[in-house]
């Protein structure tokens, strides 16, 4: 395991100030406010901590309302909604310095057996004929609006293997293209022992889903995003649903699409797959996607 997915894991592992009541920390992001897949994923430790260890989560819904302080502890207290028979229902609020930033409804449910479908895995080449981020951020260093930025880049996802299978919107710009990306991504080493459990799986997938969903919104546009200074963006909200079991240590293939851009918001919707095709998580996210004046 290397050093950053160490720290990415110490970064999900929330201190306990009081019964429902947790601690998280932040760290410095690409861009001047914590990185929204960190709030979520810590939002969703939070929730799972206040719910037995059998019942999994199923599906979360949140909402993005102030830009995180990179440089402040983020307190998380949890309502405990309902817990039913096959169901619990948690609630959580995200504050910093006296004000929510984040707020999340997570829902955790009892294995059952049931119908059975899903749709197809789509077709897309072998994850390790794609080029790693260290070997594909640099070609694209000059479409960059500052120096370093691909550095920054690759600090941020050095705890995730991610790799694009086509160009990534900043590879292209200028050229609107179909509104649809795939990457594929697994965590950057294996997790084993104690802290192997379903939850950290499922926390280490929320974290990533926020990396590159609204990508297809800016395809579709010709549009690099915010390090070539051609939008301004930012998450709204975020929902996932999980529909089977996974292990965010393996690769997992995040196809993506944008159905619709108005109103100065852009929608992409997504779903993740095992390697071997099984329709593991299910997401959809709007975002501002403005044009700068």
């Amino acid at each position: 395991m290397n050093q950053a997915l160490k720290s990415l894991l110490d970064l999900l592992d929330l201190e306990q100030i009081e019964q429902d009541i947790f601690r998280g920390q932040s760290r410095s992001a690409v861009v001047p406010r914590v990185f929204g897949g960190q709030v979520a994923a810590q939002a969703l430790v939070a929730a799972g901590r206040t719910v037995p260890a059998e019942r999994h989560a199923h599906s979360l819904h949140a909402y993005f309302l102030r830009p995180g302080d990179p440089g402040a502890p983020i307190v998380y207290t949890v309502d405990r909604i309902r817990d039913g028979r096959s169901f619990t229902t948690r609630r959580v609020v995200a504050v910093q310095h006296g004000q929510p930033i984040f707020h999340l409804s997570a829902s955790f449910q009892t294995y059952e057996d049931g119908l059975e479908h899903q749709a197809a895995m789509p077709p897309a080449p072998d994850p390790e004929t794609l080029p790693t981020a260290a070997e594909m951020l640099p070609r694209y260093a000059d479409a960059f609006v500052e120096p370093g930025v691909a550095e920054r880049l690759l600090e941020a996802r050095e705890a995730v293997d991610l790799r694009y299978v086509d160009a990534p919107p900043f590879g292209s710009v200028g050229t609107p293209k179909e509104p649809r990306s795939q990457v594929w991504f697994r965590t950057n080493g294996k997790l084993d022992g104690v802290i192997d459990e379903p939850l950290l799986h499922v926390c280490l997938a929320t974290y990533v889903s926020d990396m590159t969903l609204l990508d297809s919104v800016l395809l579709a546009h010709g549009r690099g995003g915010w390090a070539v200074g051609d939008v301004v963006g930012a998450s709204l909200d975020h929902a996932m649903w999980f529909h089977r079991p996974f292990r965010a240590d393996e690769w997992l293939l995040y196809d993506q699409e944008s159905p619709s851009a108005s109103g100065g918001r852009g929608l992409g919707q997504a779903r993740i797959y095992t390697r071997d095709g099984q329709l593991a998580i299910s997401v959809i996210q709007e975002g501002v996607v403005r044009v700068p004046r």
